[in-house]
């Protein structure tokens, strides 16, 4: 870098220009506005960035190379001129045949893992014809209430050639198991089962509200799949810890950053103490981010995550294994960017969101629909939204080299300020007693209220321009109308008959035996994985199994401890 004489004439130099360049311009023409600052506020923007703004930054310890500790490069030494990231399109489309009609359709056209979207009832454990369930099913994403649906759904899709991302959190034992029971009917040795379950249940406390028990036995079920996936699935990533609905909730990128690596912190400690060796499960953790609107800031959050984890792991772990270090996460581009007014605009928003993630080095990447915003996304969209990272991966030239942005004297700036916010605000959850006791006091969840008021509040003034909504509007009449995917009521009907079906065609008497064994295991210190796996094989329901494990756990009441 440079030495500190060369930074003094830097420093020197810039005064000179801003006296003989810079006020001249700013005295007759101004600037936009009197400060600038990050997408969501979390950081202010200089005018000008130079090496006396990162004369600290020491390359070996803070950026180091590809593979290498401390990771801020990338986690592999090759980027992705070994190998892509994963494509990945989010798809649940009411019924399994629909959706395996859809995941048919995106390998075809070249996508690279699936995405597995569910309806609300089956994200609540609930089955199809449970009264809580009314007027929700298939809608935003597929039902499945049995191994029976989960069958149909991989039909034809051998599961050791792909890999699955399933976006379940509080149900995700009884979803895992069932994929687990596809692949053995598939004869695919468990060892190569290649995925992702979400069961990120401390950001639903904060963030998202799909919880069904308490938080300690959801952390107990948490640490049993750890440990069942260490000896079953090495290859399955047990957990996607999620700053991806924290963002959309409302928080800054700063907020999504610390939020998301102290929930890992919280998992970590909660399996050490459940008495797993770190190295043990560390290497299947994976974290989900969101790429937001400003590609500069996106990148750095990236960036210093992989960093920030690499280092707190270090500092607070006995760590041994390079690999438990390092932070895998897959990105989604931002659903609360879209607009419902002027939907091609979408498609815009969605092609920067997805740069963002690529020139940050994400292992996997889901790009939205233009029509989220008004519906589950319609074969042509979908085809949109892959085609956007398609053209990234083979046309941008983004993905030809590794981290391009590094040596950026802005974005190595923004990575060490987010890094820096980030571990102060992990350093005041640390004092309130940890994530857990964190949430529990509304402390986190005030945290990103607070931001999303104030970020509604620009938008309504017109402080913050969002292109077609409060700026650059059209007439109504203007709008071109928008092909919606809609869900009919004879589909759910199908879906309950379907159901009815399944009940009808089991052994009842090995259905209860197998829910029994569920309810022991989770009253005792059982891995309750087993069990479950066992009661999927008989064809016991979704909300079967859940309420088997709700008999003993009791559900989580909101406002009660956390």
């Amino acid at each position: 870098m440079f030495d500190q004489e060369d930074l003094e004439a830097i420093r020197e130099a810039r005064e000179t220009w801003a006296a003989e360049e810079l006020e001249p311009v700013l005295e007759r023409y101004g600037e936009r506005q009197e400060t600038f600052e990050t997408d969501t506020g979390g950081q202010a923007v200089d005018r000008l960035y130079t090496p006396a703004d990162v004369a600290d930054l020491d390359y070996e310890a803070d950026l180091g190379f590809p593979g290498d500790d401390p990771y801020t490069r990338g986690v592999y030494p090759t980027g992705y001129r070994g190998r892509l990231w994963t494509m990945r399109q989010y798809a649940g489309m009411g019924t399994a045949e629909e959706t395996n009609e859809r995941f048919q359709y995106l390998l075809d056209q070249g996508q690279t893992g699936l995405s597995m979207a569910f309806d609300l009832p089956t994200q609540m454990g609930h089955d199809s014809d449970d009264p809580m369930a009314a007027g929700e099913v298939g809608k935003a994403g597929v039902a499945i209430d049995s191994l029976a649906d989960m069958e149909t759904v991989f039909e034809g899709i051998p599961l050791d050639e792909v890999s699955t991302s399933m976006t379940i959190n509080a149900p995700a034992s009884v979803l895992l198991a069932m994929y687990v029971a596809v692949g053995d009917q598939q004869g695919v040795d468990r060892a190569e089962l290649r995925g992702t379950i979400q069961n990120d249940l401390l950001k639903e406390y904060a963030a998202r509200n799909t919880y069904i028990y308490p938080p300690e036995p959801s952390m107990r079920i948490i640490t049993d799949i750890f440990a069942f996936c260490a000896d079953e699935t090495p290859k399955f990533n047990t957990i996607s810890i999620s700053g991806y609905h924290i963002r959309e909730a409302g928080s800054t990128a700063a907020q999504e950053l610390a939020f998301t690596l102290a929930d890992g912190l919280e998992y970590v400690e909660t399996a050490i103490e459940a008495g797993l060796a770190v190295d043990e499960f560390a290497p299947q953790l994976s974290f989900f981010f969101n790429a937001h609107n400003n590609i500069l800031e996106e990148v750095a959050k990236f960036r210093a995550a992989r960093r920030l984890w690499a280092r707190l792991l270090e500092e607070r772990f006995d760590v041994e294994d390079p690999a438990s270090k390092q932070l895998k996460f897959h990105t989604q581009t931002a659903g609360s960017t879209l607009t419902a007014q002027q939907i091609e605009n979408n498609v815009v928003r969605v092609a920067y969101q997805a740069l963002a993630a690529v020139l940050g080095g994400t292992q996997s990447l889901h790009t939205n629909g233009k029509d989220e915003a008004l519906s589950l996304p319609t074969e042509q969209s979908v085809r949109t939204a892959l085609r956007t990272q398609q053209i990234l991966a083979h046309e941008s030239g983004a993905a030809d080299t590794i981290d391009p942005l590094a040596g950026s004297y802005y974005v190595e700036s923004l990575t060490d300020d987010l890094e820096a916010e980030a571990r102060d605000l992990i350093a005041t959850i640390d004092e309130r007693g940890g994530m857990r006791a964190a949430i529990e006091d509304q402390w986190v969840q005030r945290q990103i209220q607070e931001t999303a008021y104030e970020r509604q509040q620009e938008i309504e003034a017109g402080e913050r321009v969002i292109v077609g909504v409060n700026e650059f509007q059209v007439e109504a009449a203007d709008e071109q109308d928008a092909e919606i995917e809609e869900v009919p009521e004879a589909q759910q009907q199908k879906q309950m008959e379907r159901l009815e079906s399944v009940r009808e065609d089991r052994d009842d008497e090995a259905v209860e035996a197998s829910l029994a064994a569920v309810r022991e295991a989770a009253r005792g210190d059982e891995n309750v994985m087993p069990p479950i796996v066992d009661a999927v094989k008989a064809y016991a329901t979704t909300g079967e199994i859940c309420d088997a494990m709700r008999d003993v756990f009791g559900e989580y009441q909101p406002g009660s401890a956390v």
